[in-house]
């Protein structure tokens, strides 16, 4: 059993907490990563992901 405190000092057990499911968008549709053979989760695990961040000064053009 493993224990955590999250950010208010409320401690939990691993029994106690909510599974959360993951899923992607994966050929036009939404799945769920659990539901993915090996080659497909793999695939995922090598996914970059990246931040946009907005053009200082203004939220109105993109930056270049």
């Amino acid at each position: 059993m493993t224990e955590d405190t999250n950010t208010k000092g409320i401690r939990l057990a691993d029994k106690e907490r909510t599974k959360c499911e993951v899923w992607t968008r994966v050929m036009g549709y939404h799945r769920p990563i659990s539901s993915f053979n090996i080659g497909k989760k793999g695939e995922v695990a090598e996914r970059i992901y990246f931040k946009e961040e907005k053009c200082p000064g203004s939220y109105e053009r993109p930056c270049r």
